[in-house]
This record gives structure tokens, C-alpha cells and sequence, in this order.
């Protein structure tokens, strides 16, 4: 479970004052498929990053399977983000220096239990790549092995900011149903961003946002499965 109570977040100060985040509140369930979505601006990559501890509220609390992560301090935020959160981003942030085994790795030594190497990389069709190099693969490829070194750390929440922005449609809707996979399979919480308005129908609940505030939560008991999205 991941409770947002009243956080805000500002930004700058003076006549550059932002308020980024206005008093936000949510609950996302243990095992939910949740997408935020609004318009640029309207806060939602700056909640993931605090749910994510790369950002700290100015006020409220940020509680996940329990913890108030807002009231850590740098080392024990960085144990908790290692055991408890996988990270995938749009442009997957890869070590272009690494083959795509050594990336993948990379998030399993940062993991006390990791997940198996060599089942992950069937789930995720990564065998006959796991010799190359991140600039010898394409966007689906890279985002794969962005998730891939993501799950091997075994952590209950994933959370995900626009994994599907630089891709076509076609490979969108590969690595969405990837992450709808590893929901079913593993029971991971996914928390996404995005500005994909077809996504939300594959989820459990949308948020909105606009101008730093949640303006709506909305439940969807019938999700589309990734594979029938048809305006990607």
C-alpha cells in the first residue's frame, strides 16, 4: 500500500514561486496497475519522484507497505528505494558501456534477494541479446533491459515515468503488455506517468492531475488488456 497524506511541494521562491504539488492526497492498493496522468505542468512526474524518494515534500507524509519514507534520512532512504522500489524511465538510462547482461546486473548487486538472471531474461526475450551493447538495440530493446535491470531487484513497487514516450506504437503497446505481465506474474505495484490518454484503460485506477492538485481518482473494475488498446 502507498498513502499519499497532503504533501506539497513548492518550488523557487519570491515571483518564481511554483507550487508543484497543492496539498495531495491518494491511496494506491498493494498489487495495482495505477496511471497518472495531466497535462504538462500539472505535477505529476514531481508526485512519482517524491513517492519514489528522489524528491522530499516540503509538507505531509509519504507512507509505503507502512514506512513514512518522508521522515528518512539519506541512508536509510537509500536502503529503502534499494530493497522496496524499481525504477524505469523514459529514456531508460542505460551505461552505454555495459552489455546488457552487466547492465541488468547492475540493479541485481544493489538487491539482498535478487531475482533469477536467467528466468528474467526469458520473461523478457533478452537471451540473444545479452552480449550487446545499449546503441546496437532499439527503443523496445533498451526499455526492455531498463525494466529487465528494474525487476531484478526483486522490489515489491515499480514505478514507471512515461516508459512508453519514446517509443512507437507498436512497441508501446509490447512493453505495456510486459508490465501488465510482471503485475500478473509478480504481484508488482506499478505507479505510472504518463501522457498516453489510451493507457488508463489497461489500469486499475487513474488519477488526474491539474495545477498540483489531484482533481480526480477513478476505479476501473473491467481493465482493457494491453493487447486490445487500439489508439496508442
Amino acid at each position: 500500500m502507498i498513502t499519499v497524506k497532503n504533501i506539497k511541494k513548492t518550488y523557487g521562491s519570491g515571483s518564481s514561486k511554483i507550487e508543484a504539488l497543492k496539498c495531495v492526497s491518494c491511496d494506491i492498493a498493494a498489487g495495482e496497475k495505477c496511471v497518472i496522468i495531466g497535462s504538462s505542468g500539472s505535477g505529476k512526474s514531481t508526485l512519482l519522484n517524491c513517492i519514489g524518494g528522489l524528491e522530499t515534500p516540503d509538507e505531509g507524509e509519504i507512507l509505503i507497505d507502512g514506512m513514512e519514507i518522508t521522515g528518512l534520512n539519506k541512508e536509510e532512504l537509500r536502503c529503502f528505494r534499494r530493497d522496496k522500489l524499481g525504477f524505469v524511465f523514459q529514456f531508460y538510462n542505460l551505461l552505454p558501456n555495459l552489455c546488457v547482461r552487466d547492465n541488468i546486473r547492475v540493479g541485481a548487486r544493489l538487491s539482498k534477494s535478487p531475482m533469477d538472471y536467467e528466468m528474467l531474461l526469458h520473461v523478457l526475450g533478452l537471451e540473444r541479446l545479452e552480449k550487446m551493447y545499449p546503441p546496437e538495440l532499439s527503443g523496445g530493446q533498451q526499455q526492455r533491459v531498463s525494466i529487465a535491470r528494474a525487476l531484478i531487484k526483486n522490489s515489491p513497487v515499480l514505478l514507471c515515468d512515461e516508459p512508453t514516450g519514446a517509443l512507437d506504437s507498436v512497441t508501446s503497446k509490447e512493453i505495456l503488455k510486459l508490465l501488465e505481465e510482471i503485475n500478473k506474474k509478480y504481484g508488482t505495484t506499478i505507479v505510472m506517468v504518463t501522457h498516453n490518454t489510451a493507457i488508463p484503460k489497461m489500469m486499475d485506477t487513474t488519477i488526474v492531475m491539474k495545477d498540483g492538485m489531484i482533481v480526480k481518482t477513478e476505479k476501473n473494475p473491467n481493465p482493457v488488456p494491453a493487447d486490445e488498446l487500439a489508439d496508442l
